[in-house]
């Protein structure tokens, strides 16, 4: 009795310690501990996305995948396996495990090191919110009470869901619905058991044990978790055996991408940071811009290959670099696949190594792994460059051109490979739409990886005679019609100021005399638009110009303005032609429709101006500065302004309308005739009657030794700006030869703003 006394007396006292022992520790450490109700709201931290206006994925912004899900949208085999390998009595105990605790506890005795971990769901669930991974006695102590606390505030379901959710399974995806996507490309309802397993199989070592790192260690641990759901009675022996013979196959699935428009994508996230601030890439908001997918890649083609045209037919600059000279030890496959790695691809382009040349072919191992032959149709383009304005001889045969070893560009035309080169000159395009200002397509430059400038909305470029719809415009507004007689003879001006004289020239230099207006402006008369500038004044016409967006200081106070010496935007010379496409109201541009957040709900919509043509109430209108002639204020031509926070309730504005319907109409006409002429002459743009459109209009313009080209225009409900010229603004696009390796259908001659048939499959 006294041994069974003394025994009940020590077991006592040993609960009593272990309790104070507790106790103590929960006193010690409870001011460090977290507020878990913050987990009754938590916003997981999810990627911001980009959609066009049909809502085709453009672009993902974050470092963290993930894909939140509801537990009752996860499939029951998925948090089957994670149960029977992470913690089979989950549904079962009180948050911690003691038998587990137990365990661990012994290992730290014998070892003196915190080896294993022990814990809960509801454990790990408290370490990925509040704590850090470090294998320490005080963290695990401060573990296991949050996940008491947790307990006590969520019920399990609540608990499973934050942690299938929440819990890192590498390749910075977070959560099962991002590692379907990661590993596997797919949904979660789209996943087959076995690859279920390996996903439930990630929690223990996502570094090493994920499928894209070690398809075998993966195997494995798949394997381990299979058996665990067998034993646990999740599924049966039959689909034990299927699952584990299997093959485990993934790779690398980025977001998909539907259409890759990173200038667009840019401006959009920009825009976000602008108004959300830095917390915004992980805020799971989606932003829905005005963007057309359809139009965007039309307008993307178009600009691209106009712009590899131009390019090629300047001639070949040559290869990138020499990886081994002709007669040397050539380079092996697998050196040249580690070489092509590291290089980058621009859109079209992709770098390969010419392997071999005979006759009129070459052999070339590309980027991806292929050797593919280019034919001679592919490199007879290919004349030696020597200047922007001389090429060399035709080339023979393909060693004219290219040797082994040599590191060049190729792009695949239909079935076959072409030999290309990266363009040293570049281009911008911008679509609007002339009722709302709402941004459909737009194109900054020939590629972003190559180049982050964005052109269309910030280089600020000469624009030549496209100016000259305004110009035009003002002598309307003067009282002018389209049948007005102006001399079309040259001028000499003596500039008291230059100690010379100023003698502006028609392109070609030929002169009719007297001629309508409507025939100067169809075929781009120069003296034309700047005897009108005389009889408008230039004052006037400077003031004039500032209804359409344009700011005095952007206007030369000089008659070369009639010409086009002034500089803008492509985005501000599409919203100036949108005034005559309207019908004679000035609207600004916008690219951002409306922000959701991470449950779907609009948080931003886009408040437009908007047009009114009749019966229109009294009240204030957007932009009174341009309305009055004092030119738009910085903020009214920055991208996205008119966004409205939906906390309060913002009236759209109507639009000014800056000239008259009967002025928009008569310089319409006269775009117009710049495609279509009338018998007997054809305008500058004439190139685009192949498109057998009569509703199509617009402007040529190139500016002085050719620096700058442009072509603005419009369809029934758009308006397009492109412009093409070396970012360096001295050097001149030059002028090309025939190339007798080509036939007839290829450009010589000079180069200068045309409308051609590429940008059929934007207006069709």
């Amino acid at each position: 009795m006294k041994f069974i006394k003394r025994l009940l007396t020590f077991a006592i006292l040993c609960l009593i310690i272990g309790v104070s022992t507790i106790f103590g520790f929960y006193v010690y450490v409870k001011p460090d501990l977290p507020d878990v109700a913050t987990l009754k709201d938590v916003k997981l931290q999810t990627p911001m996305q980009v959609y066009s206006a049909d809502g085709k994925l453009l672009s993902q912004f974050g470092e963290k995948r993930r894909i939140p899900a509801r537990i009752d949208e996860m499939p029951k085999y998925l948090i089957e396996a994670l149960l029977a390998t992470e913690d089979s009595r989950f549904y079962d105990h009180p948050g911690i495990d003691p038998i587990g605790i137990v365990r661990a506890a012994i290992v730290v005795a014998t070892s003196g090191e915190a080896k294993q971990g022990a814990s809960t769901i509801t454990q790990q669930l408290a370490r990925n919110f509040f704590l850090t991974n470090e294998k320490k006695v005080m963290r695990k102590i401060k573990e296991i009470f949050i996940a008491i606390h947790i307990e006590q505030l969520l019920t399990k379901d609540e608990i499973l869901e934050l942690y299938l959710n929440k819990i890192p399974l590498g390749y910075r995806s977070f959560g099962v619905g991002a590692a379907a996507q990661v590993y596997f490309g797919k949904n979660l309802d789209q996943l087959t058991l076995s690859e279920m397993a390996v996903i439930a199989g990630l929690p223990k070592a996502p570094s090493t044990l994920n499928p894209i790192r070690s398809v075998e260690r993966a195997t494995n641990r798949r394997n381990v978790v299979l058996s665990r759901m067998l034993d646990e009675g999740y599924i049966s022996r039959s689909e034990y055996e299927q699952a584990k013979n299997e093959p485990v196959m993934s790779k690398y699935h980025g977001a998909k991408i539907e259409l890759y428009a990173p200038y667009v994508a840019e401006m959009a996230r920009a825009w976000m940071v602008k108004k959300y601030g830095e917390d915004v890439y992980e805020s799971g908001r989606k932003v829905y811009l005005t963007v057309d997918s359809r139009l965007q890649l039309s307008a993307q083609n178009a600009a691209v290959n106009n712009l590899l045209d131009y390019d090629l037919r300047h001639g070949y600059r040559g290869a990138v670099k020499t990886l081994w000279q002709e007669g040397a030890t050539p380079w092996t496959q697998e050196e040249i696949k580690q070489h092509l790695k590291s290089q980058p691809t621009y859109g079209q382009l992709v770098p390969a190594i010419v392997t071999a040349v005979q006759g009129k072919t070459a052999t070339v191992f590309n980027k991806y792994g292929d050797s593919v032959e280019l034919p001679w149709g592919g490199i007879k383009w290919a004349r030696r460059y020597k200047t922007d304005s001389r090429q060399g001889a035709a080339p023979t045969q393909a060693s004219d051109i290219l040797a082994t070893g040599q590191q060049i560009w190729t792009r695949k035309l239909g079935e076959n490979w072409a030999l290309s080169q990266v363009p040293d000159a570049n281009t911008a395009f911008v679509a609007v739409s002339p009722e709302n200002g709402a941004i459909k397509a737009l194109v900054g430059g020939f590629n972003y990886v190559h180049s982050k400038f964005n052109r269309a909305t910030q280089s600020v470029r000469q624009v030549g005679s496209s100016i000259k719809p305004f110009i035009y415009s003002a002598a309307l507004d003067k009282g002018m019609t389209l049948a007005t007689l102006v001399n079309d003879a040259p001028i000499n001006h003596w500039d008291q100021s230059q100690g010379t004289a100023w003698r502006p020239k028609n392109s070609p230099p030929t002169y009719s005399g007297l001629t309508r207006l409507k025939i100067g402006f169809a075929k781009s008369k120069n003296v034309m638009a700047v005897r009108l500038l005389r009889r408008i004044g230039l004052d006037d016409t400077i003031d004039f110009l500032t209804r359409f967006g344009f700011k005095h200081d952007e206007l030369p106070r000089a008659e070369a303005l009639a010409l086009g010496a002034g500089s803008l935007t492509p985005l501000q010379m599409a919203q100036g032609y949108s005034v005559f496409a309207n019908g004679g109201y000035y609207l600004n541009s916008f690219i951002v429709d409306k922000v959701t957040d991470s449950f779907g709900d609009v948080v931003y919509t886009s408040t437009p101006d908007y047009i009114c043509r009749s019966n229109c109430p009294v009240e204030e209108t957007a932009n009174a500065d341009v309305a009055n002639g004092e030119g738009s204020s910085e903020n009214d031509v920055t991208v996205g302004e008119v966004e409205t926070d939906l906390s309060e309730v913002i009236k759209p504005k109507q639009a000014p309308h800056v000239i008259s319907e009967q002025n928009a109409f008569l310089v319409r006409e006269m775009m117009e005739a710049n495609i279509w002429g009338e018998a007997g002459w054809s305008g500058t743009g004439w190139r685009a009657k192949t498109l057998n459109r009569r509703d199509i209009g617009g402007k040529t313009g190139t500016t002085n030794d050719v620096k700058d080209t442009w072509y603005v225009g419009f369809a029934p409900g758009l308006v397009a700006s492109v412009w093409v010229g070396f970012d360096d603004p001295s050097r001149k696009l030059g002028r090309t030869s025939r190339n007798k390796n080509l036939g007839n259908d290829q450009v010589s001659g000079g180069e200068a703003g045309q409308k051609r048939r590429r940008w059929h499959g934007l207006i069709s």
